[in-house]
C-alpha cells in the first residue's frame, strides 16, 4: 500500500496531545476522550481529568456517558464529560487489572485472582483458578465471561451455581462475545485466538499469527471478527452456526512493507472498519470493495487505541506517542 493510491481525508482531522501512551479511546457525548498510561483521562480540548492520580490506568471502557476506569492504585474510577471522577471500587493493596460494564448499571472488575461484580442489589465475587486474564458480560442475560489460565469461567452473579468452565490450554486473556451470544472469543498469550460455540463448547481454533493479537472485534451484525496480529487484517467468518470452523480467513488492508496491524475497530452500522499500524498509519476500509481512505500517515508511534462515535460519523485514534487526533466525517 502506498498513500497515493488511496484517499485521504487526514486533513480533516483534529489532533490533540495526550501526553502518554493511550489505553482507549472513546466518546463521552460528542467529545472524544482518551485513557492514558498516567492515569489521566484527556480530552481533545486539551482538559485533564486525574483519575488516578500518580498511577496508571491499565483498562477502561466508555459507556457514552462515562469512562470506567482500572488502576494499578487498586481502585476503579468513573470518569464523566465534564471532568469529574468519583471512586466505585476500591481493592486493597492490589491492582486492579480488568474493567467490564453490563446490563442495567452493572460493573465488574478483577484483582488478581478475584472476579467482582456491583449490581444495585450489592457487590459479588468469584475465585477464578489463576489469575484473571479479561472479563466480558455476555451480550443477552446476566452473565460474566472470566477468562484465565486454561479456560473462561461463564458465572452467573445473580445465582449460587457452579459457574460453567469452557477448557483449553494455555493463557487467555481478553474476550469478545459475538453480538448474539452465541460465541465466545479470546486472545491467547501464544499468537493466537480460541473461541467455543456456547450451545456445545465446540472449540474453534484460529492460529498462524506472526505476533499476538492485542485487538480484535466482531462486526455489528456478527458474521465477521476482525483481529490484528498479522501485516493485514486478519477477518473470520462468523455467519454460519459453525462459526469459522472449517473455513480460510479474509485478509483485508494490508499494512505497509515493514509495518503490521495493531488496532481494529469495526463501524458501528456498516461493513466498513477502521485499521492502525505499527508505523502509526490509520486507515478506514469498506469489506465489498476492499476500498481505503487514509487518516493519518505513517507518522511514527503504534496505534493502540480505535473508537467510532455510536453515530457512525466520528473516528478516534490514539498511539502509545501520545498523539491523538478525530475524524468528523
Amino acid at each position: 500500500m502506498t498513500e497515493n493510491e488511496v484517499r485521504s481525508v487526514a486533513e480533516l482531522v483534529t489532533s490533540c496531545e495526550a501526553g502518554a501512551h493511550i489505553v482507549t479511546a472513546g466518546f463521552l457525548g460528542d467529545e472524544a476522550a482518551f485513557a492514558t498510561g498516567e492515569g489521566e483521562v484527556v480530552f481533545l480540548d486539551g482538559r485533564k481529568a486525574a483519575a488516578h492520580p500518580g498511577g496508571s490506568i491499565l483498562e477502561a471502557v466508555f459507556d457514552g456517558a462515562r469512562v470506567v476506569t482500572a488502576g494499578d492504585d487498586g481502585r476503579v474510577v468513573a470518569t464523566g464529560a465534564e471532568g469529574n471522577s468519583e471512586t466505585l471500587a476500591e481493592v486493597k493493596n492490589k491492582w486492579v487489572d480488568h474493567v467490564a460494564l453490563g446490563p442495567d448499571g452493572a460493573l465488574a472488575w478483577s484483582a488478581g485472582k478475584t472476579a467482582y461484580v456491583k449490581t444495585k442489589k450489592g457487590e459479588r465475587s468469584f475465585e477464578a483458578p489463576s489469575t484473571v486474564g479479561g472479563l466480558a458480560f455476555a451480550p443477552k442475560g446476566f452473565r460474566l465471561a472470566v477468562a484465565h489460565y486454561n479456560g473462561v469461567s461463564l458465572w452467573f452473579p445473580n445465582s449460587d451455581a457452579k459457574p460453567e468452565f469452557l477448557e483449553w490450554k494455555g493463557s487467555h486473556l481478553c474476550l469478545r462475545w459475538s453480538p448474539d451470544g452465541k460465541f465466545l472469543v479470546t486472545t491467547m498469550q501464544e499468537n493466537a485466538l480460541h473461541g467455543w460455540r456456547i450451545a456445545d463448547s465446540k472449540h474453534m481454533r484460529m492460529s498462524g499469527y506472526p505476533a499476538r493479537i492485542r485487538s480484535f472485534c466482531f462486526s455489528h451484525d456478527g458474521k465477521w471478527l476482525a483481529t490484528s496480529g498479522a501485516e493485514a487484517v486478519v477477518m473470520w467468518p462468523f455467519a454460519s452456526k459453525d462459526g469459522p470452523m472449517g473455513k480460510e480467513p479474509d485478509m483485508l488492508a494490508s499494512a505497509r512493507q515493514g509495518s503490521r496491524v495493531t488496532c481494529v475497530s469495526f463501524h458501528p452500522s456498516s461493513q466498513a472498519l477502521s485499521v492502525g499500524y505499527s508505523d502509526g498509519m490509520v486507515m478506514m476500509a469498506r469489506m465489498s470493495d476492499g476500498a481505503e481512505i487514509l487518516v493519518r500517515g505513517p507518522e511514527g508511534g503504534e496505534v493502540t487505541a480505535l473508537a467510532w462515535h455510536r453515530s457512525g460519523m466520528s473516528l478516534a485514534y490514539g498511539t502509545d506517542e501520545g498523539k491523538a487526533g478525530v475524524l468528523n466525517l
